[in-house]
């Protein structure tokens, strides 16, 4: 077994399980933030802090975490832990990570299902939408300026979204042709990627390592495939268990760039396609996901939970949403703890290969113009009553009434973004402060 012991630095420091688990279990309540926060709190713990894990190899986690489908956070969490104490430090620390969001998540998707009519929660969830339209155009501009560091990047990113936006491509078609882009550009052209010519010396490979991988890989993917299966086995192929296990698992495998990448895909599917909730309260399960620790992308739990809830034969509505929540969850996160066992034997070749650094800097190209895309839907159901999808041949956009603008939701937007971008306060406070607006406003002024 690979661990950190076998290539520590002088001065790490080598934790025992129990040890490791207090600190993995004080890091997945304390998780907010979304990736860039996570990451930098694991950073502090576990570098700075604890000194388990030197920079290097932090960085190095890091790097290897973006270049699988999957929330990155997650992954390094999961690979450092596998560094830290083999499968079982890995297992771990990627349960760790996930489960006590997952277990508020649950919660509140409980009290959005059972509360709404009541003032309080509606009111809290108008403002929150204005937070999240906020929310999402900060990480637009954040990560637009971390990826789009050339013109072929950016060109990348244009086609993304006229792709996803106009011609209703599915993304996991621009997932594999930005990928491919890049690695065509890379063999020839590295510096249109944003990528130095000398990627370093390869790593010695991994002893054993395709043992490893291939025992990771079976056992991963038959613990992946079981509930779904057994779904199938005792409620039909087209129970809407089945339907979510499918949905989520496929979104599983084409996770690049993040819950923001694949958002404006999933909302568009859950509700254009399976009709298991409307755009509003798409948004309103994404502004509950920032208010939570863990990953951004347990929003998928809160879709599996109103997925299942609403359609509960032959369980109660809530028992059901509860399978179907717990489903979502498990179909999202074992692939991408999966990813990390395969992988991790080969991590340190990966890290120089130049041909996978260009695919991985293309896809996150067109995350930046996917999550444009998601800016704009987002917008027009927050800010406007009526959004009708409208086409012409192969030709996709949205028509709405702009006359029809809820101007208090716009106004509740101006003071979100001047709190965001102003005065630079964190998510949590954004929304606290926009649901306590959203209360005010809807108990003062009605509607």
């Amino acid at each position: 077994m690979t661990t950190i012991e076998q290539t520590a630095p002088a001065g790490a420091t080598s934790p025992t399980f129990g040890e490791a688990f207090k600190v993995w279990f004080k890091i997945g309540c304390l998780s907010f933030g979304g990736p860039a926060g996570q990451i930098a709190m694991m950073h502090r713990v576990l570098v700075d802090e604890k000194k388990w894990i030197d920079e290097p190899r932090f960085l190095h986690a890091l790097n290897f975490s973006m270049l699988t489908p999957g929330p990155e956070a997650q992954k390094l969490a999961t690979y450092i832990g596998w560094l830290l104490h083999g499968v079982r430090g890995g297992l771990t620390a990627g349960i760790l990570f996930v489960l006590p969001g997952a277990l508020v998540m649950l919660g509140l998707s409980l009290l959005y299902a059972l509360g709404r009519g009541i003032p309080l929660v509606d009111g809290a969830l108008f403002g929150i939408k204005a937070a999240v339209l906020v929310i999402v155009v900060e990480a637009l501009i954040r990560i637009g300026k971390r990826a789009l560091k050339t013109s072929v990047l950016l060109g990348i990113a244009g086609a993304a979204f006229v792709g996803i936006f106009f011609l209703a491509l599915p993304f996991p078609i621009i997932v594999v042709a930005a990928a491919l882009t890049g690695f065509l550009v890379a063999r020839s052209s590295p510096a249109l990627m944003g990528l130095k010519d000398d990627v370093g010396t390869l790593a010695p490979p991994v002893p054993d390592r395709w043992r490893q991988a291939g025992t990771a890989a079976v056992i991963g993917l038959a613990a992946w495939w079981a509930p779904v299966a057994l779904a199938i086995a005792v409620l039909g192929s087209n129970h809407v268990l089945v339907s979510v296990g499918l949905f989520f698992s496929k979104l599983a495998t084409v996770s690049f760039g993040g819950a923001y990448a694949l958002l404006a895909y999933m909302a568009q599917q859950a509700v254009e396609t399976h009709h298991w909730m409307t755009a509003p309260e798409m948004v309103d399960g994404l502004g509950l996901a920032e208010t939570t620790p863990g990953p951004l992308i347990l929003v998928t739990q809160f879709v599996g939970f109103l997925a299942g809830f609403r359609d509960a034969a032959p369980f109660s509505p809530v028992v059901a949403g509860i399978v179907a929540a717990a489903m979502t969850t498990w179909v999202t996160f074992t692939p991408s703890m999966l990813w990390v066992f395969v992988g991790a034997p080969f991590v340190e070749q990966l890290r120089a290969n130049r041909l996978l650094s260009g695919a991985l800097a293309a896809i996150t190209a067109a995350v930046v113009g996917v999550i444009l895309n998601l800016t704009v839907w987002f917008a027009l159901h927050v800010l406007f009553g009526q959004v009708t999808e409208r086409h012409a041949g192969f030709l996709r956009w949205y028509g709405f009434d702009p006359l029809g603008i809820d101007l208090k939701t716009l106004a509740l937007a101006v003071i979100a973004g001047v709190l965001a971008f102003r005065f630079h306060r964190g998510l949590i406070e954004v929304v606290a402060v926009m649901a306590a607006l959203g209360i005010a406003v809807r108990l003062l002024l009605g509607g």
